[in-house]
């Protein structure tokens, strides 16, 4: 099989996949967390960040891409994601789910390095890297890890699609990162599975308070996205891609427009998974109820 034949394998491998065991599963059955655990480690794609070709942009182009303002950010969320994961996976003993938690925390990482190779085969300036702390409670930190890239890569299928329609990414550069896309996709559906079956196979007394910090993880997320809509330019470094992104790829930003580009990525992105596996509906929804009060942009008249 040729090279190209075995990329174009491994991503259709990345995003169709369907659970050999027939008939309905409950969140609650040990089934379940097999079933969403071998989505994760199954639809691995085994591509390599050191052996990426980055592709040759003209001036234009390449300024375009060095201009983005979210570059020490993206490689900074991706960090502290490995990080997190890695301290909630350490309390796991089962498997597979200690092996789903491990491989998603190296995907994390590939990400950070495909970052790292990228803003050096462009030339793309950083500063330099904090040091990444584990989280005093590893729950707390996995579950604003998993929350965040919910939001986050909402945003970021619809940012991702409309940067290829403008022509903002060169058809090559778009098609080298489209992998990294993808698995954030794969990412947020184990999470959400994840959270449905740890829900409902936790005792009872636990699960009040487990929703109660839920909220207080979601809580804690609007208020710092809140900070990053009032100082775009500072230092907040944990989940300003979408104000950030948005502005530099799109310009003057029809929010219905992108709002419904997210939904239709959104569901793109994981239609070839097994239709058993509860796919993130927190922000379709919130994106489809702030659709209904959102007017059409008018037109510009000459």
């Amino acid at each position: 099989m040729s090279e190209s034949a075995l990329i174009a394998a491994a991503d259709h491998a990345a995003r169709f996949w369907t659970y050999p065991v027939e008939g309905p599963l409950r969140p609650r059955d040990e089934e379940y967390m097999r079933m969403f655990c071998r989505m994760l480690l199954e639809t691995f794609n085994p591509y390599k960040p050191s052996v990426i070709v980055w592709p040759k942009l003209d001036d234009a182009a390449r300024e375009r891409l060095v201009n983005l303002p979210f570059w020490d950010i993206a490689v900074q969320t991706e960090g502290r994601a490995r990080l997190r994961i890695q301290s909630f996976a350490r309390r796991i003993t089962i498997e597979p789910l200690r092996s789903a938690f491990e491989r998603m925390a190296f995907e994390e990482n590939r990400h950070k390095e495909v970052l790292s190779h990228l803003v050096a085969a462009y030339g793309i300036t950083l500063a330099p890297e904090p040091p990444y702390v584990e989280p005093r409670d590893p729950e707390w930190g996995w579950l604003v890890t998993g929350y965040s890239e919910c939001i986050d890569s909402f945003f970021a299928f619809g940012l991702f699609e409309l940067a290829r329609r403008s022509g903002f990414f060169p058809p090559e550069l778009v098609e080298t990162f489209e992998p990294v896309i993808q698995e954030e996709g794969r990412h947020i559906l184990f999470f959400n599975n994840w959270v449905k079956w740890y829900h409902r196979t936790m005792p009872w007394w636990r699960r009040p308070w487990f929703w109660l910090k839920t909220l207080w993880v979601w809580a804690y997320l609007i208020w710092e996205r809140i900070g990053v809509a009032r100082d775009v330019g500072g230092g907040k470094q944990d989940a300003n891609f979408t104000a950030k992104g948005s502005e530099a790829v799109v310009g003057e930003l029809d929010l219905g427009t992108l709002l419904d580009v997210c939904l239709a990525e959104n569901d793109r992105r994981l239609s070839g998974y097994d239709p058993r596996l509860a796919k993130p509906m927190i922000m379709p929804r919130l994106a489809r109820l702030a659709r209904f009060f959102i007017r059409p942009k008018r037109q510009k008249t000459a």
